[in-house]
């Protein structure tokens, strides 16, 4: 009961000084607030980023590897694009080749891609993304059929000119239709469509093309339609779960495609075995720089604000001399004159911390293109803390102060 009246009047004291020297107060928070509001606005964002990126890597697969021709440029040093440049190009007798060895897979995937092909439905027509793609892909990305089906063996063996089309090409091909089972001319070739895919929405990076302006279609059908000119695709290996790393089917390819490829043991491999996974540490590693200039900028504006708290509690403290000495004369324990000036740092520190978390919060509002910028409730117990923090480290000076004082000369004081 003690302790919640003291608090009680900390907190009346506290909220007097805010209110009778509000000027003041405001222009010695605002370090405190943009000091939050910085650091706050880069974790919010940062944390916004890479869930968007690594939603996005989702998408390309969980423990898949992808054998192509160039390595993804994200380790350090030169990039030997020379080199890279003289390698032959993955083909479907490759893929095939694969298909019918590898044990230590769960699925094998060949897929190609031709952007801004125009596809048609009379008079309604989309700049669309064309996929061909093996039978297993629904089994290294996420395919969701809204309605139709998935391609069967059958389609995919014979070649048809079938496609499983996203929502934005159903809804400009086909206007308030349903579009499975009607046609629509792709590269001046009739497809029929089988299934429409659930609307996933643009994100920041699309790996592999927008899903909703995305045609999918036999990977034997794209090639009659584009191979002759440039043959190659990309192949994809989804691991056992049981393969820890990707370790044993890393091994089985890269032997398995040496010598399909007839390299000498002393020969490099000339083709590459890209993981997502060195994506997702190459954006951790950046969105860690950037995490770091976040607590910089926001450090010398939280310093200029701990100062201005100080200062803030001197003069209080000066102001309120002689109501420290009535306290005391009255049985006021040293400990409750300090809490009483700890606690009044710490609420204005909160104060200034709280107005910085707001300002991100309507941050948030703000439309930044497919991004969605979240304030997450640990961030906003981050900004409370550091304000905390900051608040105890600034008041402490001032609050041993006042409760050291002596009651008689306190008193006297004007």
């Amino acid at each position: 009961m003690k302790f919640l009246r003291q608090t009680y009047e900390s907190f009346r004291f506290a909220w007097q000084a805010l209110r009778s020297n509000l000027l003041r107060t405001t222009l010695s928070l605002l370090g405190v607030t943009i000091g939050i509001f910085a650091i706050i606005a880069v974790f919010t964002i940062v944390d916004s980023l890479e869930r968007n990126i690594k939603d996005s890597l989702a998408g390309i697969g969980d423990r898949v590897m992808y054998i192509q021709k160039w390595p993804w440029g994200f380790g350090g040093g030169e990039y030997q694009w020379w080199k890279y440049f003289q390698r032959p190009e993955p083909s479907l007798t490759e893929f095939k080749f694969l298909e019918e060895r590898l044990e230590n897979a769960e699925a094998v995937v060949a897929m190609d891609f031709r952007g801004q092909v125009t596809v048609k439905n009379g008079n309604n027509s989309l700049q669309s993304l064309i996929q061909g793609t093996s039978l297993d892909y629904n089994k290294i990305s996420n395919v969701p059929v809204e309605k139709g089906r998935y391609f069967s063996q059958q389609e995919i063996d014979a070649s048809r000119n079938v496609a499983l089309i996203g929502a934005d090409v159903a809804e400009t091909l086909f206007p308030e239709q349903d579009p499975v089972g009607k046609e629509f001319k792709l590269n001046g070739l009739k497809y029929i469509v089988i299934g429409v895919q659930e609307r996933k929405g643009e994100s920041l990076v699309n790996f592999g093309g927008n899903p909703d302006k995305k045609c999918l279609i036999p990977i034997g059908a794209f090639a009659k339609m584009y191979h002759s000119v440039y043959p190659s695709i990309d192949i994809a290996v989804k691991g056992l779960e049981t393969d820890e790393g990707l370790l044993e089917a890393e091994s089985e390819v890269r032997g398995l495609l040496r010598a399909r490829r007839g390299l000498k043991p002393m020969q490099e491999d000339n083709f590459a075995l890209n993981r997502p996974e060195a994506a997702a540490q190459a954006i951790s590693g950046l969105f860690a720089v950037l995490t770091i200039a976040g607590w910089v900028i926001g450090s010398f504006s939280i310093l200029v604000g701990g100062f201005g708290i100080a200062n803030i509690m001197f003069v209080s403290v000066k102001e309120r001399t002689n109501i420290i000495g009535i306290q005391k004369s009255l049985g006021a324990k040293n400990y409750s004159i300090l809490f009483q000036f700890l606690f009044e740092a710490v609420f204005l520190s909160l104060i200034g911390g709280g107005v910085g978390i707001l300002l991100v919060y309507l941050l948030s509002f703000i439309k930044l293109g497919s991004l969605e910028i979240i304030l997450s409730p640990a961030n906003i117990m981050l900004g409370l803390g550091v304000s905390s923090i900051i608040g105890t480290i600034s008041g402490i000076l001032p609050a041993l102060v006042a409760a050291r004082m002596d009651p008689v000369i306190a008193i006297r004081s004007k």
